[in-house]
């Protein structure tokens, strides 16, 4: 056999490779859009009849468009009413203010209950007070009523290693305070005149959600939290149970018919709002370094702006 003819079959052989290669990739992502859009069919006609809607609220709240557009979706839609599935210590007070906005107009048009897991702290809270009822468990928390601002000031540690920021601004609350430099009384006051806002804004709304009077509402205001059985007698929540006694109660009160399918609503699946530090967290814990995936896993969520969140950390306070 001559050179060229064995380069000739080599190349061949090269190229029958490559297009196999592409078949079964052109294969693959071909059923993976069936497998989608079958999905997404599936999902539409699974939500076309009488049915209550199911939707979970968890994790840190801001807000986000998707989970605002499901709520939208549902209040659209054939579900009779609605069941909301808390479990969230808060987030951006902002981020709870649309959402209970959002569960307000949706209550408008189909009765809605909340139905409180492990805790509906803070913003969380605030989500709960959009439903017509809230349900706990005897052992959730529930509470932790206030706003607040957290910044890091590392103007001591500047000084220690010799380096000063320099600003010209156009008056002395511009951009303040900062974190690199000592925060001065009027920026202090300032700050606590945006929180004392918010925290009327958020008193005011669980004392009409709740139908407080003053003095009950002073009982439950100082940004504590409390369980379930604690939280019935002090009006933060209704009832004792979870999901049947809320269906039940949907039932029996609402006219919600019996032996309705109870139906899930989330939103649609995405990848614009991974973050790098998720990928870092989960290399860290893959490599055997949970301490490192921890670290990195709590600084995944930053937001800027008033709070409305539960935390516990050991060593600090709860907030």
């Amino acid at each position: 056999m001559s050179l060229s003819t064995a380069d000739y079959l080599v190349d061949r052989r090269r190229l029958r490779r490559q297009i196999t290669f592409w078949r079964v990739a052109a294969f693959c992502l071909a059923a993976l859009a069936v497998l989608a859009l079958g999905a997404r069919l599936a999902g539409l006609a699974g939500v076309g009849g009488a049915h209550i809607a199911r939707l979970t609220i968890s994790g840190v709240i801001t807000g986000d468009p998707a989970t605002l557009k499901v709520i939208r979706d549902v209040a659209d839609s054939r579900a009779v009413a609605a069941v909301l599935r808390i479990d969230s210590p808060g987030g951006t007070t902002e981020g709870s203010e649309v959402l209970f906005d959002e569960i307000r107009r949706l209550a408008a048009k189909k009765p809605v209950v909340a139905v409180v897991g492990t805790m509906a702290a803070s913003g969380a809270y605030i989500a709960a007070l959009g439903a017509d009822r809230i349900f706990v468990r005897g052992n959730s928390i529930v509470g932790s009523i206030g706003v607040l601002m957290e910044y890091p000031n590392v103007s001591g540690l500047m000084d220690k290693v010799g380096v000063k920021l320099e600003s010209i601004k156009s008056s002395p609350l511009k951009a303040a305070p900062n974190g690199f430099e000592p925060t001065s009384g009027a920026a202090r006051d300032a700050i606590a005149s945006l929180i004392a806002d918010s925290f009327d804004w958020f008193k005011g709304l669980v004392r009409d959600r709740r139908q407080l009077s003053d003095e009950e509402l002073a009982r439950v205001d100082d940004g504590r939290v409390f369980t379930g059985r604690q939280g019935i007698p002090l009006k933060l929540a209704d009832s004792i149970g979870g999901e049947r006694e809320a269906i039940e109660w949907l039932q029996k009160e609402k006219g919600v018919a019996k032996d309705l399918p109870v139906r899930d609503w989330k939103p649609e699946a995405g990848i614009v709002g991974f973050r790098l530090t998720s990928l870092a967290a989960g290399a860290a814990e893959a490599a055997g370094w949970p301490s490192i995936a921890g670290a990195l896993r709590s600084h995944e969520f930053e937001a800027d702006g008033l709070m409305s969140i539960w935390r516990f950390s050991p060593g600090a306070d709860a907030q």
